[in-house]
Parts: structure tokens; sequence; C-alpha cells
């Protein structure tokens, strides 16, 4: 069965990732080989197996992506039609604040759809964005609206239904979904008398409401690997059907009839978690979980496994890119494959629940970790200590809430003090959480980069080899825990090591900083000792928040955001974490809206005033900014999909220390060339390339500024070919220095003792 998983997940990246011809040709040679190298007949079945389930894998995406992409609905949304829509809500409506009033964000499974003069009966995502009339439409109503359909950026849509008409409710949801929606209201109302973190963590805990969560309280999370208890997981269904399963035993149910129950119990879990993709998979890992608790436990838990991840990549091909669905796969692999030997070990000298308490996390983070760097650039060090910390209370916390939440619909005030109970619970994560990321070493930036996941695997693979000698004596245990500690601790109040040239990182001669944020754009410069202004905000927060630590940056009296694209605009939460800020600007252009509801709610929550750019020279410090691009000043909405976004980038002449910088944002030739006239004789220091070196470029038009500097931010590896060779080439021969986040990490321009400038690169 891992064999069939492990074709399951080829086929699905194949699909996914690789063009249609080469395809063939890849999936066809590499079985061929495969066949002439195998001399076993058993060897060979298994072959045939895994080319069978790879290849039912690969048709399954392949058709997902037509019926999703070449359907009628995205044929429609192509030509901005005006359309009738009959369809199921998918997910609960969900409220979303923008520059033009608040807006309602809804997931359509679309069955009619009349359009251009015809009528089409189907099933096809979309998204609805609508006002408030669609937040109070259930989960699991049948509506009918009307609106112009758009394309969608999300592959896995058909279309985005902007400004969509006041839906009318055809038909109610089934009783099953008006009976979670109640538990989930009674849970809410049994925790609302308690402090503002407990009542918004107790739901997220018990079935993933987390709609009330503290921005800075997920960071937390996030820093101590604590994040999964903040959402729906296998954790979760583990401890809700076990502890059904405790109390059919304790009512004298034995035999298949504890199955039952344990089906149902998955079953009243999926319901009240909401059958997302995302939950579905959790639920699936659970169910792996339970089954590790039996008899042979661990070989029946890896089998499990591997049919879990065979079914959902047959249902749901894409899960094979969701980081969410590799967690949830290595994280459970680790718990059957590592923690039982690993809790054997500590067993010698150790009781048993507290041996499992350790090896349950510590085999989870050690399977998860080069996945968690990958997305992060950054290794947790304080996660398995947290999680020790918080297991305790993580099962009482999610049976009382829901016992609180199912007690509460019968007799409320017994309802709310189970809900105290649970409050208290979580309280303690709370804490954990908050001490946990004040740690001097929470997590150790380790960089996303091929290399250096390369080492980071290495490092894991001899970590597990290594963990069985050191938890065989407690005495070297002991040892390594205490070194574990004090690394922690002391090391970031030890000297720093000289080498760099101006001294230490990053040292007080910088003027501008590129974040090495991947595939996205945030620059800094520097405005005096722990101020700066930030230039767009890359696509993770964890990323940019831990270039600014880097920098040593505590306040950022102005943020520029060029324009809303996910990969300028999404990590601004990291760029606000721990920081004061003042302002932001952004683009005349609020388009896409969803990005634009995002970050104004973001600067409500932070108290921030967004507007467009001052005119004029604005100086900020060490900063003086002029904005050249767009012309107006008036906030305009865009066509819905982003699609000419890039062209209407804040385009910025900084000048810091005497240093000049022309920041382009994502600009592509038509708005350079409009640009032209403002640029005509202007000669700056730095260039910041536009689109990340997108070979659509006016190379003439950069060229024209005669920079000594070209900085370009870019992913390590992406997609997309950036930067484009010739125009790397283009501006190292009009005499400008490359310097790349995809290979030289994060970067800074100094200025010299002599004025000179230079370079320095973190790699």
């Amino acid at each position: 069965m891992p064999v069939l998983a492990g074709a399951a997940w080829t086929g699905a990246l194949l699909a996914l990732l690789t063009p249609g011809a080469l395809l063939v040709a890849v999936a066809t040679s590499v079985v061929g080989a495969a066949a002439w190298a195998l001399r076993s007949p058993r060897d060979r079945a298994l072959l045939a197996a895994g080319a069978l389930v790879g290849l039912a894998v690969l048709t399954s995406a392949l058709v997902r992506a037509e019926a999703v992409t070449g359907g009628p609905v995205a044929g429609l949304a192509s030509e901005r039609a005006a359309v009738d829509l009959v369809g199921v809500v998918r997910q609960d409506p969900r409220r979303i604040t923008g520059p033009f009033g608040d807006q309602v964000l809804v997931r359509l499974d679309v069955r009619e759809v009349t359009g251009r003069g015809l009528e089409h009966r189907l099933s096809s995502p979309v998204l609805v964005l609508g006002d408030l009339a669609w937040e109070d439409v259930p989960l699991g109503a049948m509506v009918a609206t009307s609106g112009r359909l758009a394309p969608a950026d999300d592959a896995d849509v058909a279309g985005l239904l902007p400004g969509a008409a006041d839906p009318e409710v055809l038909a109610r949801p089934d009783v099953w979904w008006r009976g979670a929606d109640a538990v989930r209201a009674s849970i809410r109302e049994s925790v609302a008398h308690r402090p503002d973190a407990q009542r918004a963590l107790v739901p997220a805990l018990v079935d993933g409401d987390d709609g009330g969560l503290d921005p800075g309280l997920e960071e937390d999370f996030r820093t101590t690997g604590l994040t999964h208890l903040t959402a729906v997981s296998g954790t979760n269904l583990t401890l809700i059907v076990g502890f059904l399963v405790v109390l059919a035993r304790w009512a004298g149910v034995r035999g298949r009839w504890l199955t039952v129950v344990a089906a149902a119990g998955i079953v009243g879990f999926l319901l009240l978690a909401r059958t997302e993709p995302s939950v579905v998979r959790a639920a699936a890992m659970g169910t792996v979980g339970l089954l590790a608790l039996t008899t042979n436990g661990r070989q029946r838990a890896l089998r499990g496994l591997s049919v879990a991840v065979v079914a959902l990549l047959l249902v749901d091909p894409r899960l094979a890119v969701s980081p969410g669905f590799a967690l949830s796969a290595l994280a459970t692999a680790g718990i059957v494959l590592l923690a039982p030997g690993w809790r054997d070990q500590l067993c010698s000298w150790l009781p048993l629940p507290l041996a499992e308490a350790i090896a349950v996390p510590a085999a989870a983070q050690v399977a998860c970790t080069p996945i968690v760097a990958a997305l992060s650039g950054q290794v947790s060090l304080v996660a398995v200590p947290a999680n020790l910390l918080v297991a305790p209370v993580v099962g009482p916390a999610t049976v009382l809430g829901l016992a609180g939440g199912l007690v509460g619909l019968v007799v409320g005030p017994v309802g709310g003090l189970l809900g105290t109970g649970a409050g208290w619970c979580v309280g303690w994560i709370v804490v954990v959480a908050q001490t946990g990321a004040d740690v001097p070493l929470a997590a150790v930036d380790w960089g996303s980069g091929a290399a250096a996941l390369a080492l980071l695997v290495g490092v894991c693979v001899l970590g597990v080899l290594a963990v069985p000698l050191v938890l065989r004596r407690p005495g070297r245990a002991v040892r390594v825990l205490v070194l574990l500690v004090l690394l922690v601790v002391l090391a970031p109040r030890l000297p720093h090591l000289p080498g760099l040239p101006g001294g230490h990182w990053p040292g007080d001669d910088w003027v501008v900083a590129m974040c090495d944020v991947g595939q996205g754009d945030a620059l800094v410069l520097r405005a005096g000792p722990g101020a700066a202004v930030v230039i767009d905000a890359g696509p993770d927060p964890d990323a940019v928040d831990g270039c600014l630590d880097r920098l040593h940056v505590e306040q950022v009296p102005l943020v520029v955001l060029t324009h809303f694209h996910a990969d300028h605009v999404d990590g601004l939460a990291g760029v606000l974490d721990g920081r004061r800020g003042e302002v932001i600007w952004t683009t005349t252009l609020l388009d896409p809206p969803a990005a634009v509801a995002s970050v104004t709610r973001r600067a409500e929550e932070q108290g921030l005033a967004v507007r467009t750019p001052d005119a004029g020279v604005v100086r900020i410090g060490d900063v003086a900014l002029q904005t050249l691009w767009p012309r107006g000043a008036v906030p305009r909405p865009g066509p819905g999909d982003g699609s000419t976004a890039n062209d209407a980038s804040v385009v910025l002449l900084a000048e810091v220390r005497g240093v000049r910088i022309l920041l382009t944002g994502d600009l592509e030739p038509p708005g350079q060339q409009a640009l032209a006239a403002i640029l005509a004789g202007l000669d700056v220091d730095v260039l910041k390339v536009p689109h990340h070196g997108s070979r659509y470029q006016d190379l003439g038009v950069l060229t024209s500024v005669r920079a000594e500097i070209a900085l370009v931010s870019v992913g390590e590896g992406n997609d997309y070919g950036h930067p484009a060779a010739e125009v790397v080439s283009t501006l190292t021969g009009a005499g400008a220095e490359i310097a790349r986040t995809d290979e030289d990490g994060d970067v800074l321009v100094v200025v010299e003792p002599s004025g000179a400038l230079d370079v320095r690169r973190a790699r």
C-alpha cells in the first residue's frame, strides 16, 4: 500500500505540473524502464498495480481540471457574460471589509447557469462576492442569483461573480446541516462569557471555527508549532471519536457496535467541521490515528494511511500540491513509524503516559520539519516542548468544548459551565504560545532553497538515527536536553562573529534591503535606527517578519503596497507583527477585491490609515519619497480579476542618505513606456527590476536610468522563468551589478566609508 500511495501522489503531480505530451512520455518511459528492470513476477505485479493507481489519479486530475476550466461556466466567465445562477452554498459565508463597505464571500456549487441565451445543468464551483444579504445564507442552502461572471485567479474555481444580486433561497439546508449549525452556535455561546482569546480559541479547537482569532495570537501559534490546534486536524477527530467510543463502552456497547459508534462520530465530525477538502483530509488522517490505537495498530495504521492517501487523491488530485495534505500525511507517518520506538525507549525510565506525550509530538515535528521550512524559511526550536506542555489540556479542552455545545442545546447554564472548563484549558495553551514565541531563539531562519532543504532533510535523517542512542540512557538524554535549552535561550546573546564587510549583519551602513521572501517583493528603506519604510510585504508573513527582525526594524511609519497581488500584500501581517506603524499607501486601482478587503481589514485591526500616496516629496527620517506613477489620486475599481493590477503599480523615486533608488513594483511595458517621459534624463543608483525580472520589459526604459545596482526579488526554482536571461544580460551589459534573492538570499545595498556603493549578500 505505501508503494501504491507513492504512485498515486506521483500521478497527481505529473497531471498538475507537467505539460500533456511530456507527461505521457515521462510516464511511459518510467513504467517501461521499470518493467524491463524488474525480474520477479511479484515485483512486476506491484509495478502494474502502481501504474494503474497512478494512471487513475492522473486521469481524475485531468478530468477534474477539464470540468472546471473547460466547462460552460468558465467559458461564460472568460466572456464576462451576464448570467443567472442556481447553486448550493458549499462554504460558510465570510465577511470581508473593502474600501466601498463590507462584502461577503461565498463559494457556490452551481447547478444551473443561464447566459448568452443558453441554459446549462452541471456542477461547477464559483466564488460569489455580494453584499451583506449573503451573510445570512446558511451552508447547504440552494440559492438563485445573477450578475456578470469574471475569470478567477484560482484554478480550482470556474469563475468569479462580483457584485452578485441578493440571493433568493430556493431550498433550506438538509436537517443534518441545520443540526450542525445549531451545535456550532451553541459552542460559541457556551464560551461567550470568557476572555477574547478563549472565546475565539475554543470553537477553533473543537470544529475549526477560527473567525475570531487575533492575528498576533495566530503568529505566536505559528512560531511555537501550535498552528494545528487552530485548524481542523486529525487530532480533533481522534479526540472526539475516541471520547464517544469511551462513552459507548461505559454504556455497555461492545463488538461491532463500537465500530458503528465510531463511524457515526466520524460523520458527525465532518458535518460539524464542514465537508471542505481540508476537513475531509483531517478526518481521514484522524481515522488512521484511531487505527493505530487498535491491536497490531502500527501495521494497520500504515496500511490505513496509504489507503487514505490513495482515496483522497482519487477524489481530489489537487491535494498533491497542498502543503496541508503533505503535512498531515507526514505527521501521521511520523507518529506511526517513529513514535512507537521512541516511546518504548523512553518507557525504560519514564512512565508510559509521559513517554507517549514526548514521543508523539517529537515524531510528528521531525517528519514535518522540511515542509515547514520550505513554507516559512524557519525551523522552530520550541515546537516540541510547546506541544508537550499543552498536550495534557488539548483533550479536555476539545471534549469540554464539544460537551458544552451539546449540553447547551438543552440546558444553557450547564453548557456555559462546561465552556468555562474548556476556556481554562485553552487559557494555558495561550500562555504557552505567547511565552514560547518570546523565547530569544524560538525559531531559526533556515531558508527555503533546494540546498538548504536538502541539508535539513539530511539533518532530520541523522536525528532520527541518533534518537534511539540518546533516549536509551536517561543521563545522556538529560545532557542533550540541557544543551538544547541553553542553545535556545543563550545563543542570541552570544557575540556575533565578524567577517561581513562593514561588521555585523546588517550593520549601520545599509540604505536599502531586499528581503528574501520567495516569489514576491519586500524591500526596506532605512529611515533611521530601528525605523524603516517597507515597500511591499511579499507573499508570506513569516518570511518578511524574519527579515525585518534580522534588520532590527521596530517601527514602520510607512508601508507602501505597490499593487494588490498576493505576492506583494499577503505578508502584511508579518510587517506589522510587534512593530508600530502609522500609514499604508496603496495604488489607486482597487483590484483584486479580495486582497483589497484583506489589506483594509488588517489596517483597521492595527489602527492604520490607508490612502493613496501623498503628492510631492514626502520625508520620513532619512528617506525622501516622490511618487511617479500612477497618475491621478482617485481610487477606482478594477475588472475583479487582478489582470490590470501590474500596470497600476505605485512607482517611487526614493533617496536615502544620498542614494537614489527607483522602485517599480510589477510595472509592465505599457506602463513603463507611459512613464518614460517622466524618467527622461533620470539617473539612479539602484533599480528595483520590475515584475521579478520577467522578460516582459521595455529594456530601453530600464537601461536609460543607468543604475549601478539592479535588484531582482525572485523565488528560487520558480515556474515562471524569472528572471529572464535577456533581462539580466542587458542590465549587466549596461553596467549594473545584479543582486537576486533566489541566489543571494537577503540583500543589502551599503554605503562604504569612501561613499561608494556595495552589495552585501546573506549567502
